[in-house]
């Protein structure tokens, strides 16, 4: 599995018009070619009268998905600019659908090129970005005593902690980066002057 991402957090629109025509950007994270086939045929059904609905999306698979389609519009003048947009900023696992009702005056291919990237823009813009990081959730075995120091290390280190179980001793249950586990493991066992035990358990995408 890749170590991080970049993705948006939230499914989101944004509204463009030029000479007439409107343009309406839907965005939505994905994590898998279907879901990004279904989102597609959505947005179509829910704009089934417009003039095109032009669409891309790029997956992070074995082997990564990367597609578009113009849906109609002269070739190379709307998917491909709304897959440039995503590329340029480095974004995987969403999909980008770009609807566009006809205002009775042609744009020209650079006026397309130009609309579609804007609206592309506008779209993941209103979402906003989030980096995606494979995270392994720690378990960490402490006395009492050391709770305040260890807490103090996770809280200054930027590690971020997802819970705290008090019993005989006290857990704390903290989101690691895998790419930082051995540091990570080298501080905690140093800030508890080795008194502690440190049980890896599943990972998954945390948001940051």
């Amino acid at each position: 599995m890749i170590e991080r991402y970049r993705t948006i957090p939230k499914e989101s629109q944004a509204l463009y018009e030029d000479k007439k025509s409107r343009f309406i950007a839907s965005v939505k994270p994905v994590s898998s070619e279907l879901q990004a086939q279904d989102f597609v045929k959505a947005v179509k059904s829910r704009y089934r009268d417009a003039s095109h609905n032009v669409y891309a999306y790029i997956i992070l698979d074995r082997p990564m998905v990367r597609k578009f389609s113009d849906d109609g519009e002269p070739s190379g003048t709307a998917g491909l600019p709304v897959m440039e947009v995503i590329k340029r900023q480095e974004l995987f696992n969403l999909a980008l659908v770009i609807t566009r009702y006809f205002g009775g005056t042609l744009l020209g291919a650079s006026g397309l090129v130009r609309a579609y990237g804007k609206s592309a823009s506008l779209a993941l813009d209103s979402s906003g970005i989030v980096e995606k990081i494979l995270c392994w959730k720690v378990e960490l075995k402490i006395e009492y005593g050391l709770l305040g120091r260890v807490q103090n290390t996770l809280i200054n280190r930027g590690y971020r902690i997802e819970d705290t179980i008090y019993t005989q001793d006290v857990s704390i249950i903290a989101s690691v980066p895998v790419f930082e586990f051995d540091a990570f493991k080298k501080c905690i066992i140093e800030a508890a002057n080795g008194n502690v035990l440190i049980k890896k358990h599943e990972s998954s995408y945390k948001d940051f």
